[in-house]
């Protein structure tokens, strides 16, 4: 165990001496450097965690943890609403977020005003933990896993932490949690909060990157993780030893079906809105549109008017490491042909010209007649990529579902006939004439096919993944069991 943390202690140096981290952000002496994406400038040097306090720090949880189980449920849930209602100034919140991610100011105000209405959530959430009598000689009861690591996204910076936290919190966990690197300062914010209002080391912070992250883990009972499929493989291998429970929510390269019979005003609508929201930094964002090829022009006509009315700014992404990738794929895709219709690389010199040094703009972009095969990766930035297909010879579900994600997916067209698509298409949540997740009931669960995650969280199947269940069984007449 010894030569284990020796050697988790020098990687740990090695990230914090060298000059940048993943999505190029920079750490000097044991600082994470925080940068403002729009403009370049540092906001602030957050403090790296120390790999040996990262123990320490998990092992207080754990023993906090007791009481905090012990209490019933219905007081934990409570406390849990009091600390969402403290969860402090919403303006000076937004502002935060703006600054730190660079999301536009009515993004964040509608992420923010969402972490603030959660009563309702922790309601169900509640729903999902009471205990279930069987007759009358069993009762399912559901015991905490201990302490939970949350490692959290950069892209919903405030809010993903709830959706984490939140459940595990109420089933009696302790937690700990890693916020990106990326926005350490808004994660600090969410579970600062939250642990002022909370039983002292219920709820706690550690700051860092992966090394931090993998420390978190070993250390701790259960890991529930939104990152990229990548990380949620290393995150699984750690996990197998001791068969630890796992909740990770991964990448996606989400299709968009648009049919012949679709309302094509509404279908491009909502390819150019959720490909591009939040800069198109969402997992599930439209990232593959297949449009039949008899509609085609008239699809692109829709995309660019709505696109250039709807849609003048754009934010930045997060890094210039992100900005990168998305102008790759770009060039990736017109070099194996397709048609620029708007931004491109050509509009992104522009911009790289005219913004502030250091910042990571990136021009919607709208292409056409991109090769199905083009990027099989995640995008993760403002791009439309639409594919024709043949409704006669092409087989629109195949490609679809000819990826190896599966976190969601939309059809347009004809109700019954769009549903019966959306049947076929392997992906765990599928809107029809909607992106799901703008429409989704709050007691769906949340669920990565393939590669896009493991387990699930939200909804009663999420919820529960949070505690295990125990059966107390009784003989039949016992009294206890009445």
């Amino acid at each position: 165990r010894k030569v284990e943390e020796k050697g988790a202690r020098a990687r740990c140096r090695r990230i914090i001496n060298s000059e940048r981290m993943v999505q190029g952000v920079e750490v000097r002496d044991g600082v994470i450097v925080d940068v403002n994406p729009a403009t370049g400038e540092v906001i602030a040097e957050v403090r790296v965690t120390p790999i040996a306090e990262v123990g320490v720090i998990v092992e207080k949880a754990r023993v906090a943890q007791v009481a905090w189980a012990a209490l019933p449920l219905r007081r934990r849930v409570d406390m849990l609403k009091a600390a969402v209602a403290a969860m402090g100034d919403k303006a000076a919140l937004c502002e935060l977020m703006r600054k730190e991610m660079g999301k536009l100011p009515e993004e964040c105000d509608e992420e923010v005003s969402g972490i603030f209405a959660k009563d309702e959530y922790l309601e169900l959430i509640y729903g999902a933990n009471e205990d279930v009598k069987l007759g009358n000689k069993a009762t399912i009861v559901r015991e905490a896993h201990g302490v939970v690591g949350v490692s959290a996204p950069w892209n919903f910076p405030m809010d993903e932490i709830l959706l984490l936290a939140l459940p595990a919190l109420a089933a009696g966990n302790g937690v700990v949690v890693k916020p990106s690197e990326v926005t350490p300062l808004c994660g600090a914010a969410v579970v600062d909060a939250l642990a002022s209002k909370l039983p002292e080391n219920v709820c706690a912070l550690v700051q860092g990157d992966g090394v931090i992250g993998e420390a978190l883990f070993e250390a701790c009972d259960m890991v529930a993780l939104t990152g990229s499929s990548q990380t949620g493989r290393k995150v699984m291998e750690s996990a197998a030893a001791n068969l630890k429970p796992l909740v990770l929510e991964c990448g996606g390269k989400d299709p968009m079906v648009v049919l012949e019979s679709a309302d094509l005003d509404a279908a491009a609508k909502d390819a150019v809105e959720y490909s591009v929201m939040n800069a198109g930094q969402v997992c599930c964002a439209v990232e593959r549109v297949y449009v039949p090829r008899r509609t085609l022009q008239n699809f692109e006509e829709k995309v660019l008017a709505y696109a250039k009315k709807e849609k003048p700014v754009v934010a930045p992404l997060v890094s210039q490491a992100q900005r990168d990738v998305v102008a790759r794929h770009v060039a990736k895709s017109i070099d194996a042909g397709a048609r620029v219709l708007l931004g491109g690389p050509a509009e992104d010199a522009k911009a790289r010209e005219t913004a502030p040094p250091g910042s990571s703009f990136f021009p919607l972009t709208v292409l056409s007649d991109v090769p199905h095969d083009a990027n099989r990766e995640e995008t993760f930035g403002p791009v439309v990529a639409i594919t024709p297909y043949d409704s006669q010879k092409d087989d629109v579900i195949h490609l679809a579902n000819d990826t190896v994600y599966g976190l969601s997916a939309s059809v347009y067209g004809e109700p019954k006939h769009a549903a019966k698509v959306a049947a076929k298409i392997k992906a765990g949540q599928v809107g029809v004439n909607c992106w799901p997740l703008a429409e989704a009931d709050p007691r769906c669960p949340w669920v990565g096919h393939k590669l896009s995650g493991h387990g699930f969280h939200s909804g009663e199947d999420g919820w529960r993944q949070f505690s295990v269940p125990k059966s107390i069984i009784h003989p039949a007449g016992d009294a206890s069991s009445a």
